[in-house]
């Protein structure tokens, strides 16, 4: 668990291991990249004699194959190496020593709790929207913005926007935001869903957030810049507001993707008492399919990315779609029953 903040990059060795802290009656492992970091107990351990040790990632490898049962680590102050041993078993692995691990961070900021099922509902349908565009960072994170209307999760990449609000049992008098990395809320959720009935406890700082699940500790640095006001970008009103069957859909933008391709958009033909999904691509071939809806007006035409449209409706609950459109050129909105969640994205202008 501990090994997934572990750095991949290799700039810093040291940062692709795992430290291991044993204190009186405390044994914590901890890993960072310098933006995210993650502190996990071992609460089913006993300590001999205090001391730290940076693990290589191997050990777990090794700890799992082993034959059930106690497992030993024993480490000398100074030395290169390692010793661990249970069922039979005994490796010696090359290490680190503790003195050249970075400092991990301490927490603080202004903290909220939300029950981890909450949490993972709020940031599973958001983080999938950020940007993995590095040339614009503000883009890679989600804004997690608490205050009195509850924990609001926003992130867009330019070419789509979700924006999920939850309540809070006690929600704060005042409003603060910040920027976390996409990767960071994520990992977070991974945790939290991992948790069950435990709450999430998250603490906003100015440079750096801290997020506990159980005894889990995650920090993670904020990300500077100033966020797309999403209620800007969001249309108040719409020419069409077309209701959907959910499941029937979400099944045929899932068989009409599989032949678009990136540069394929998928089309919506709305017509009067139906709608017809269509994408063709010169590599592979063409499909459509139609499904009644209870659209009246004249003829419209619509692009959009297929698989950025089919993970909207994956986030929307309830039985039915509510797709808001105003004109072929301009933004559609996805809306369950209610706007606790919005899903925001951008046409693909069609040839002919």
């Amino acid at each position: 668990m501990a090994s997934r903040a572990a750095s991949s990059k290799g700039t810093i060795p040291v940062l692709a291991n795992v430290l291991l802290r044993a204190e009186e009656g405390v044994v914590e492992l901890a890993a960072t990249d310098m933006e995210v970091s993650l502190r996990v107990p071992l609460d089913d351990a006993g300590v001999e004699e205090h001391g730290s040790v940076v693990l290589p990632r191997l050990a777990a490898d090794l700890v799992r194959s082993m034959a059930p049962g106690p497992v030993s680590l024993v480490h000398n102050q100074n030395e290169g190496q390692v010793q661990i041993s249970g069922g039979g078993s005994s490796f010696s692995l090359n290490c680190h020593q503790a003195g050249e691990y970075p400092e991990l961070p301490s927490d603080n900021g202004l903290g909220f709790a939300i029950p981890a099922a909450r949490f993972v509902e709020c940031a599973d349908r958001v983080v999938r929207a950020a940007s993995r565009d590095e040339t614009r960072p503000v883009l890679t994170g989600v804004l997690v913005r608490i205050g009195p209307d509850g924990l609001t999760m926003a992130a867009t990449d330019s070419y789509r926007l979700a924006v999920r609000t939850v309540p809070l049992d006690s929600p704060p008098e005042d409003t603060r935001e910040a920027i976390l990395p996409a990767r960071a809320v994520g990992e977070a959720a991974r945790l939290a869903g991992q948790a069950k009935d435990a709450d999430v406890d998250v603490a906003l700082g100015e440079q750096q957030a801290t997020i506990r699940i159980g005894g889990v500790r995650l920090t993670t640095r904020v990300i500077e810049g100033q966020f797309p006001d999403y209620r800007q970008l969001i249309p108040a009103e719409f020419e069409h507001d077309v209701r959907l069957d959910r499941s029937e859909f979400l099944a045929v933008l899932t068989r009409i993707a599989v032949l678009a391709q990136r540069t394929s958009p998928v089309r919506l033909r709305f017509e009067q008492g139906q709608l017809v999904i269509a994408t063709a691509s010169d590599q592979v071939g063409e499909g459509r399919e139609s499904m009644p809806v209870p659209y009246a007006g004249e003829v419209l035409e619509i692009g959009f990315n297929a698989d950025f449209l089919r993970e909207g409706v994956e986030g929307i609950e309830g039985d039915d779609v509510r797709l808001g459109l105003i004109s072929p050129l301009r933004p559609g909105l996805l809306r369950g029953e209610s706007d606790d969640h919005r899903y925001l994205l951008m046409p693909i202008r069609l040839p002919g």
